[in-house]
């Protein structure tokens, strides 16, 4: 199995809440290819959803600064930041994320709760 195949079973695990499965599938996908943007990110959702809070917002910190160009990450970041009452932090990262996307619709929903 290629490693898309084998990201895309890891993803739709997460995103139907079958975290363990999802940590074996993408955990698969990274030890072939330890810097698979998309299966960290993945992972670093995991460790929020699973109420490692700080875990997550550190470790979509760093994924953001190393591919800083990747505005679904920073979006999650943001809305990390967001549910953790960062506000100024978060609503700093929407205003971004619109300055280079203004077509970004997800961002410009939650302007609305930013000053």
């Amino acid at each position: 199995m290629d490693i898309e195949a084998i990201y895309q079973r890891g993803f739709q695990a997460r995103c139907d809440g079958r975290y363990a499965e999802a940590k074996v599938e993408l955990t698969r996908v990274l030890s072939m290819d330890p810097r698979h943007v998309n299966a960290r990110h993945q992972m670093a959702l995991i460790q929020g959803f699973e109420g490692d809070f700080d875990g997550s917002l550190n470790s979509l910190a760093a994924l953001s600064r190393e591919v800083p160009g990747n505005l679904e990450v920073l979006y999650d970041l943001a809305m990390t930041e967001m549910m953790l009452g960062m506000y100024d932090e978060a609503c700093a990262k929407f205003k971004k994320i619109i300055s280079i996307d203004p077509s970004h619709s997800k961002a410009q929903q939650q302007l609305v709760y930013c000053p």
